[in-house]
């Protein structure tokens, strides 16, 4: 089969190599799946460059969630067992962790449902507890991780402010359903978030980008405030001043989705559903900037890697326009 390999650390278009390679063999508890779409994630540059939390050995093969079909052909959703990851023809994965792909979405939007609608549920209700009628402000509002925060913010009755670098992502994010945009290279976010609100503040914050977003954000959060901690995008990690938290009375809360796979299954398969109802009463529709072959997988996953891309980027092994 055909994969895409990374033998050393590096940019993605620089160390990802397009191989023939033995198919994967499942171990007890996994299924081997036929990859039909890879959905590109942040954390795919961040493995190439050797920067994610997980470390797998090399060589190895990213991609960290796929709509694959089962020998018995089920269409499913799975996050691959790295180091065999999922910009493969093949892969293998935990069979219980499966889970059914929403009927009436193609195979990229339904790779799409998985990770960042995961994350988005569990960051602003889990997490931050967001209530009908509160401000959401989202970071990088275009994005695949952010486009979904949107989606569920509106879903959860919140006035969303998203946040967008340049005019076309701008657009994006307004066809979103996005209350407000704000154009961070354009406009002061602290002001625009205060004269939105009456000077309030955001009474949830969501930050997939960290650095000056995460600095931002803590000038313009509303008394009792939450601050969700998502990812590090712009490569810089927020060092957070404690008494600035405590004289404004918010709260700051991480969220690593993948955990909740091993503490609390149950609940990720509880979110599913939840989100295939959502999916199926048209309320939420993951946002597909792209879908490319197979033999432009690496060119695609530096593209997410340099924040010039808006929605999921989508890889398709067999080259069509699934």
């Amino acid at each position: 089969m055909q994969a895409w390999r990374v033998h050393r650390n590096g940019e993605p278009s620089e160390v990802m190599q397009l191989e023939e390679t033995d198919r994967p063999t499942p171990q007890d508890g996994q299924v081997l799946l036929r990859v039909r779409a890879a959905n590109i994630n942040f954390p795919d540059a961040l493995l190439c460059r050797g920067q994610y939390q997980v470390r797998p050995p090399l060589p190895f093969t990213p991609g960290v969630e796929v709509c694959g079909e089962t020998e018995d052909g089920r269409r499913v959703l799975a996050t691959p067992a790295l180091p065999q990851g999922g910009f493969a023809e093949y892969v293998v994965a935990d069979e219980a962790a499966l889970l059914p792909a929403p009927k009436g979405f193609d195979d990229a939007e339904a790779a799409a449902l998985h990770i960042g609608y995961q994350t988005g549920w569990f960051g602003l209700h889990r997490r931050a507890h967001l209530q009908a009628g509160e401000t959401l402000l989202v970071h990088a509002a275009a994005g695949g991780v952010g486009s979904a925060a949107v989606q569920l913010g509106k879903a959860a009755g919140a006035t969303v402010i998203g946040v967008v670098g340049g005019p076309d992502k701008a657009r994006v994010a307004r066809e979103l359903g996005c209350d407000l945009v704000i154009d961070r290279r354009e406009e002061d976010i602290v002001a625009a978030v205060k004269e939105a609100t009456g000077g309030r503040g955001a009474d949830v914050v969501y930050d997939p980008v960290g650095g000056d977003a995460y600095a931002k954000s803590v000038k313009c959060i509303a008394f009792e405030g939450r601050v969700v901690v998502v990812g590090f995008a712009s490569g810089t990690v927020p060092a957070p001043a404690l008494n600035h938290a405590l004289v404004k009375n918010y709260s700051i809360a991480g969220l690593h989705w993948g955990l909740y796979n091993t503490k609390d299954p149950a609940a990720v398969r509880a979110c599913h559903d939840e989100l295939t109802e959502l999916a199926a009463q048209g309320v939420i529709k993951p946002l597909i900037g792209e879908r490319v072959p197979m033999a432009d997988a690496a060119d695609a996953v530096q593209r997410v890697a340099d924040g010039v891309t808006t929605g999921r980027s989508v890889v398709l092994p067999s080259g069509g326009a699934r």
